[in-house]
């Protein structure tokens, strides 16, 4: 099969769209997982240095070891809280940069 100038030009011109918009879907995404991971490392340091002050105004052994304790569950759930947003968000900027090119897969199998 011999394609005319036209519709190459057509062809070319649906790839370079698709790029683009795989492209953008992909900066727009990982613009929001930095903002989250800059979010979350501004909310964990602001946590460690509560932790730090409250750990340097223990009276006692036991109160430090509260205190330590209180702060290691509460990073620990925090840490898993982020990677699941962030796990989330890396799943929609894989789905949603691919989406473009979905019809194009879709059409090639059916002309199998």
């Amino acid at each position: 099969m011999t394609m005319t100038a036209e519709e190459m030009q057509k062809l070319g011109n649906h790839s370079v769209e698709m790029a683009m918009s795989s492209l953008s879907s992909w900066t727009k995404n990982a613009q929001a997982i930095a903002l989250e991971v800059a979010d979350y490392s501004q909310k964990s340091f602001a946590g460690t240095a509560a932790a730090w002050e409250k750990l340097m105004d223990a009276k006692s052994l036991e109160k430090a070891m509260e205190v330590q304790g209180d702060y290691l569950k509460s990073s620990y759930e925090d840490f898993v809280a982020q990677t699941a947003k962030v796990s989330e968000l890396c799943a929609g900027l894989a789905k949603d940069a691919c989406k473009p090119f979905e019809d194009v897969l879709a059409k090639t199998s059916m002309t199998k």
